[in-house]
This record gives structure tokens, sequence and C-alpha cells, in this order.
């Protein structure tokens, strides 16, 4: 007897807890950019090579989630398909702040053992997807990176990636915003690295407010904004 192998977006659609994923697949298979850059807002766009997410990349974000919002906000905005895998306390109200389309977001907060199988079907039809990276055997992480070159799609780890394409990094300061011991906390002062393979050898880092008092993310520094790391 031959044995029947459902396609990726199949077995995904059949997994607990993501009965609309396959929804989102065919909606963003039809909808990807032909473009072999996705944009991301202007105060990242430096610190990456060819100022955007390459397709078929692998971008591995350390330091809490509020640098991969900032990475997700523009490209879902411009019309691009995001998934997030593997992330059950991720704020949506935080990630609407920072400008993420809500409403082109899958969310596969708790996948399990179907992790790596979640995140291939992914792949498939998806413009970018962000996974937590903790639970991943590196020969796994490889294979789910070839898989995003083959599929021209932008794989975002959150944590460690062995091979990563870059690697970009946040380190926090002070919030502001008090006053004499009282007030709201506004803005928060970080400094943002990024280095990486091939493009992005030479290390570079930016001083950005995240959020600043207006709530976007921008840069502290005035233009160039960028300066190469020493560390």
């Amino acid at each position: 007897m031959t044995a029947v192998v459902e396609p990726p977006v199949a077995r995904l659609a059949a997994l607990p807890g993501v009965s609309t994923a396959s929804r989102v697949a065919a909606q963003a298979e039809r909808a990807r950019a032909t473009g072999r850059v996705l944009p991301v807002v202007p105060a990242l766009a430096g610190l990456l090579p060819g100022a955007g997410l390459r397709r078929g990349s692998t971008v591995a974000v350390h330091g809490g989630t509020s640098l991969l919002l900032a990475l997700l906000a523009s490209p879902t905005d411009s019309g691009s398909w995001a998934a997030v895998v593997g992330l059950p306390s991720l704020g949506l109200a935080a990630a609407a702040e920072y400008g993420v389309d809500l409403a082109r977001v899958a969310l596969v907060p708790r996948p399990g053992a179907e992790l790596p199988a979640v995140v291939v079907a992914l792949l498939d039809g998806v413009d970018l997807v962000a996974v937590q990276a903790d639970t991943l055997q590196p020969s796994v992480a490889r294979r789910l990176s070839a898989r995003a070159r083959h599929r021209g799609a932008v794989l975002l780890s959150v944590g460690a990636w062995p091979g990563a394409d870059v690697e970009l990094s946040c380190r926090r300061e002070p919030w502001s915003g008090t006053a004499e011991g009282y007030g709201h906390l506004r803005s928060r002062r970080v400094l943002v690295r990024a280095h990486g393979r091939g493009a992005a050898a030479r290390p570079l880092t930016a001083e950005l407010a995240m959020p600043s008092l207006d709530g976007e993310l921008t840069s502290l520094v005035p233009t160039p904004s960028l300066r190469e790391a020493t560390a």
C-alpha cells in the first residue's frame, strides 16, 4: 500500500489550536511581495543588509520581544503575513502599539512537540515566521533555516540560533518619564547591536528609543545614527 503524505499546510491545519492557519497561509501565498527584502522601520534599517529583512535569511533576536515586535511592524503594515510560534506570553496590545497589523499575524502559542512541523508548514506560505528557539536541537534549527532559504521566507528566532545570518541584541537602559519620584513611564533608551555573516559581518550599533515619547521606535542620534561596534 502506498502511503499518502499530506502537504505541509494541510498537516498544520489539522493540529489543535491552529484551525485558521491554512486560511492565513493561502492568503499569504497570494499576497506575497515580489521584492527580495521586506521593509523595517527606519530606525532599524541601517543595521540590516539591504536596509531590511532579506528573504531566505534567519535573524536571531536577543534581549526581549520588543525588538521582535519592531521587526514585524513594517512588513505586516505593508501587506506581508507573519506567524509567531511558541510564544504564549506575547502581548498583542504591545504588538499593536509597535505598529504590527494583527490581522496579518497567525499565532501558534503552544505547538508542543509539533513545533518543527508547524514552522515548516508556515515557512511554505508565510513571509515571516518568528519562533522561540529554546527547545530546538541545532540540527533541527539548521534544517528550518534551509527551509526558509528555499521558500524565500524570513525566519526570526527569539534567542540564539545556530548559523543565523544576522544577530540583533538589545541592551536596555532605565525608563524615563518620572519626575521627583512620580509620573508615567514614557520612553526607554536601548542600544541595539547587529552582527552576522557576509554583508552583516561588520558589527554596528544604534541608540534607539523603544518606544519614544510619541510611541514610535526612533533613533536617538542624528544621522548618521549608526556606528561600528567596538565590542
